[in-house]
Parts: C-alpha cells; structure tokens; sequence
C-alpha cells in the first residue's frame, strides 16, 4: 500500500513514518517501480512504536524492545522509573508554586529584588537534590521555530499577493483573454493556499514533532 494509506491507517505523519524508517525501526519493501509498498504489518509496527511513543518511551528502547534487544517488561519498569520521577519533579513544582502563591495573598511581592533570589535558591536546591524543573531552552527553540516558519509564509504569502495585485491592474491597463488573467492571478492564489496548508502541518510538527523529541535521547 502506499504512504498516504499507512498515514491514515496508524494516525501517523508521512514525515514521522519517514523519520523512524531513518531510525532502523520499520523496512518496508520494495515495489517493481522501486517505490516502497508497505504492508499490514508495517501498519502494525507503526501502531506498535505510537503506542510506545505516547508512553514517552524514547526510541533507543523502542529499538530494543522491537528488535528483541530487551523485554517489554524491563522496558516498561524503567519506563515507570522514569515517571515516578517525572512525578515528583511535578510535585516540587507545585509546592514552590503554592508557596509563591500563598505568600502573594499575604501581600509579599514575591518578584521583587530581595525576595526572587531566595526562591531562586530553593529551586537551585531542589535540582541538586535530583528535582528537574521546565526546560526553557526547549521551549524556547520551539517558539523560535514558530516565527520562523509564520515569517517566512507571512512574506511569501504577501509578494504572491501583491504579485496577483500587479496581475489584476495590469489587465485594466491592457485586458488579456480571460483564461490568461485566471492562469495569472490563479496560481498566486494557489501558491498562497499551499503555504497556509504547509505552515499549519509545520507548526503542528514544531509543537510535537517526533525529531525534536528523539533528539532528546
């Protein structure tokens, strides 16, 4: 079957499909004409790395559990491990968030120059002690990749429009067939509608893409 099939059969992006055939995890064959024809199992593999990926397994360990280099269940005990400590990471989080709260309602300014750097201090505690707090570097590259992607269809989407623009007052300068003026002003048009599509699909991988988040591990 082909790839647009696969996508809709695992709930899985052609870009990801692509991104885990790079990771050795799926091998699709090959048809006469070369291109790759996948099959049901293929399709069953998919699902079986989205069901381990939306447990947060990281793709080493899928790689193992896939490939026989370890159990599903040492891969699942450690998977647990880690969520424990996910969890309480959270739970440090909460209670210096209820703390800046608490002390807010009480009339502290929690912000201010003398009180920031003590609750700096109990975070810079907490992380020595194993606490991991959010990932601001992280989030931060997200955002960044956002603008970039919105900027660069923000400009293209403008010069196709002012392109249809010249088109449309260049014909009531000199009028053209009609035909001529829809192929002119219709592929500006469409050009405009395929970027929106591309910077939606893009943000949505920015937002959760599959490489940035391998790339953790």
């Amino acid at each position: 079957m082909e790839i647009r099939h696969v996508e809709e059969l695992a709930g899985i992006s052609k870009k990801n499909i692509r991104f885990y055939e790079e990771q050795g995890l799926l091998c699709p064959g090959r048809s006469e004409n070369g291109y790759r024809a996948y099959s049901a199992d293929d399709v069953h593999r998919l699902k079986q790395i989205k069901l381990l990926r939306k447990l947060g397994v990281p793709i080493e360990q899928i790689r193992q559990v896939l490939l026989g280099g370890s159990g599903l269940d040492a891969c699942m005990l450690r998977r647990i491990e880690q969520i424990e400590r996910q969890k309480a990471d959270l739970m440090e989080m909460r209670r210096i968030s209820e703390a800046l709260l608490h002390a807010h309602a009480e009339g502290t300014d929690c912000l201010s120059r003398q009180q920031i750097d003590d609750w700096l201090e109990q975070i810079e505690r907490s992380e020595q002690e194993g606490r991991r707090f959010m990932n601001v570097k992280l989030a931060d590259i997200h955002r960044k990749k956002t603008a970039g992607a919105v900027l660069g269809a923000f400009i293209m989407i403008v010069l196709m429009g002012i392109s249809a623009a010249v088109m449309l007052w260049g014909n009531t300068q000199e009028p053209v067939p009609l035909a001529v003026l829809a192929w002119l002003v219709g592929v500006p048009a469409l050009i405009i509608i395929c970027v929106i599509v591309v910077l939606a699909q893009r943000v949505r991988e920015i937002k959760g893409g599959e490489e940035d988040e391998a790339s953790q591990y």
